[in-house]
C-alpha cells in the first residue's frame, strides 16, 4: 500500500534470507491476490519478470548479471516510468541503480531461523507512507480487523486515497484522509482550499455522513474513526452504480438520483453538528467561493487555449459578470448541497426503495447553498454523455417532485439551475486543465468536449447573455485543448 510509480526496492541479504518470498508476498498484495494464486516465480533464471497490475510490477534477479550496466539492458529504466521494481542482489548492480532507491536489509536472527529482521533505508517520502500505512494497519488491529486484507480501491483528485478491507466473508472500506496542507496563500492570505470551504481533515466527512443517515439518506455507516490522524472505516456500499457496461447513463437510476436530491431538498438541514465533542460548521456557499472556483477557468484553462493570461481587466469584467450572476443563485432557496453529487459517486443498490437506492459516498466538502447545485452536478454529469432529451426529463422530474410543496418557486429554480450549471461547467474545464498540467493528469482532457457542450447549453439562458458574449469575445468555447 505504501509502493508508488517509480519506487525501486532493493532486497538485500544472504542466500535463503527471503528475498524472493518477500517480493512475492508483495507482489501478490499489490495484485489483491487474497488466495496466493498468482504465480510469482523466481526470476533467477529469467532475470526479470513483469506483472501488469494496478501499479506494474517488475522484479529483477541480478544474481546471474556478468556487467552492471545489463540491469539497464533488462528495462530498469522503463520500469520505473511505468511503475516500480523489486530487485534482489542489487549489489551486483552498483552504480548503475538509481538514487533514492529503497533497501530492504533482510537478515536470519541468530536465535530464531523462522524469523527475519529487516532493516529498511528510504528517502523520507517512502518513509513517510510507510509509517503510514502501519499506521492504518495498526488502526484496524485496534477495532477489530487486526486479520483485514487490505486491497488498494482508489485515490481520487485530493490528498484522500481509500483500501476494500476484507475479514472472514466481511468487507468495509477504509478512508486515508491525512490532514490537507494549507497551501500558498491565493487572495487576501487565504489558500485557495479556505476560500472554497474544502475540507481539510476528516471531521466534515464524519459529521456530514452521520446526519444524512439521520435523515433517513443512504450514506455509509461509520463504523469507527480517529479524527487527528484521518481515518475512517466505514461501510461497503456496493459496487454498483449508475452507468451501464459501456458508461452509458441508466436513465431509471439517474431519474432516482434527482428523486434523492428533490427529498434532500425538502428536509431541513443543521449548521453546526457535533462530533463526539468536536463541532463541525457547515459552511455557507459565499461569494468568495463561487468567485474562486469559477477563476480556475481563467487561471488554468483560458492560459492554455490563448498562451497566456488574461489582462487584469479582463479579469475584472469575469468576475463582475459571475458576481452579478450569483447574486441570482444566493437569493434562492438553500439546502444541503453535497457538492460532487454525480456518477462517479453515486452507487445504486437495486435492493432497496425509494431513496435508499441511491448511495452516497463523496460529501465532506457539503455546504449550504442554492438547491440547484446538485441538481447541475448531475444533470450535465462531467464525465459521462447525458443527451439533451434525458436532461431536460431529468430537470422535468425533480421540478415535478419539488412541485408537491406549495413553496417551490420553479421559475426562481431554473434560473438558478442555468446559472448553477454554467457556473460547474467553468469551474471543471479549468480543473481538468489543472490535473493535466499540475497533476500529469492528461486523460481528464477527453472530457472538455463535453464540458464545452454543457456550457453553451446553460450559456443560452436569457440571464446569461452578457457573460456569453464575454466566452465568445475570448473564444472559450471554440479553441481545442491540446494535449502537452
Amino acid at each position: 500500500m505504501a509502493l508508488k510509480l517509480g519506487d525501486c526496492v532493493l532486497l538485500a541479504g544472504d542466500l535463503g534470507a527471503g528475498k524472493t518470498t518477500f517480493a512475492r508476498a508483495a507482489i501478490r498484495a499489490v495484485a489483491g491476490d487474497r488466495a496466493e494464486r498468482l504465480e510469482v516465480p523466481s526470476p533467477t533464471f529469467t532475470l526479470v519478470q513483469n506483472y501488469d497490475l494496478r501499479l506494474a510490477i517488475a522484479h529483477f534477479d541480478l544474481y546471474r548479471i556478468a556487467d552492471p550496466a545489463e540491469i539497464d539492458e533488462l528495462g530498469l529504466p522503463e520500469a520505473l516510468e511505468t511503475g516500480a521494481a523489486f530487485i534482489e542482489w542489487p549489489e551486483r548492480a552498483e552504480g548503475h541503480l538509481p538514487g533514492g532507491a529503497i533497501r530492504f536489509e533482510i537478515a536470519e536472527p541468530p536465535d530464531d531461523p523462522d524469523a527475519r529482521d529487516v532493516e529498511i533505508t528510504a528517502p523520507p517520502d517512502f518513509a513517510q507512507r510507510l509509517q503510514r500505512s502501519l499506521a492504518l494497519r495498526a488502526f484496524l488491529e485496534s477495532h477489530g480487523w487486526e486479520t483485514a486484507f487490505r486491497e488498494y480501491l482508489l485515490g481520487d483528485a485530493s490528498t484522500r486515497a481509500y483500501e476494500t478491507v476484507h475479514r472472514d466473508g466481511e468487507r468495509a472500506i477504509l478512508m486515508n484522509a491525512p490532514k490537507r496542507p494549507d497551501g500558498p496563500p491565493v487572495r487576501d492570505g487565504k489558500p485557495y482550499s479556505q476560500i472554497a470551504h474544502l475540507a481539510e481533515d476528516v471531521l466534515p466527512f464524519v459529521a456530514i455522513g452521520r446526519t444524512l443517515k439521520d435523515k433517513g439518506f443512504r450514506a455509509p455507516e461509520i463504523f469507527a474513526f480517529d479524527l487527528d490522524r484521518g481515518i475512517v472505516l466505514l461501510e461497503h456500499l456496493g459496487g454498483d452504480g449508475i452507468l451501464d457496461e459501456n458508461r452509458v447513463p441508466i436513465a431509471d437510476r439517474y431519474a432516482a438520483s434527482v428523486e434523492c436530491l428533490a427529498a434532500m431538498h425538502a428536509v431541513s438541514w443543521p449548521r453546526e453538528i457535533d462530533v463526539d465533542g468536536a463541532r463541525h460548521v457547515v459552511p455557507d456557499f459565499d461569494l468568495g467561493a463561487f468567485l474562486i472556483e469559477t477563476e480556475l477557468l481563467s487561471d488554468w484553462y483560458v492560459p492554455r487555449i490563448r498562451g497566456e493570461k488574461l489582462l487584469d481587466d479582463e479579469i475584472a469584467e469575469f468576475r463582475a459578470l459571475w458576481t452579478d450572476l450569483f447574486a441570482i443563485v444566493d437569493a434562492g432557496e438553500k439546502t444541503l448541497l453535497l457538492r460532487d453529487f454525480h456518477s462517479p459517486n453515486i452507487i445504486w443498490d437495486g435492493a432497496a426503495k425509494g431513496v435508499a437506492r441511491v448511495g452516497l459516498i463523496d460529501f465532506q466538502d457539503a455546504m449550504i447553498g442554492s438547491t440547484a447545485y446538485d441538481v447541475a452536478s448531475i444533470v450535465q454529469d462531467a464525465r459521462v454523455d447525458v443527451p439533451p432529451a434525458l436532461r431536460h426529463r431529468l430537470l422535468d422530474r425533480y421540478c415535478e417532485v419539488r412541485a408537491r410543496a406549495p413553496d417551490f418557486d420553479e421559475e426562481a429554480f431554473r434560473l438558478a439551475f442555468a446559472v448553477l450549471s454554467a457556473q460547474r461547467a467553468t469551474k471543471i474545464l479549468g480543473i481538468f486543465v489543472r490535473l493535466d498540467e499540475r497533476d500529469g493528469k492528461p486523460a481528464y482532457l477527453g472530457h472538455i468536449p463535453r464540458l464545452r457542450a454543457y456550457l453553451k447549453s446553460s450559456l443560452a439562458h436569457p440571464a446569461l447573455a452578457g457573460l456569453a458574449k464575454w466566452y465568445e469575445k475570448h473564444g472559450i468555447l471554440d479553441a481545442e485543448v491540446e494535449p502537452r
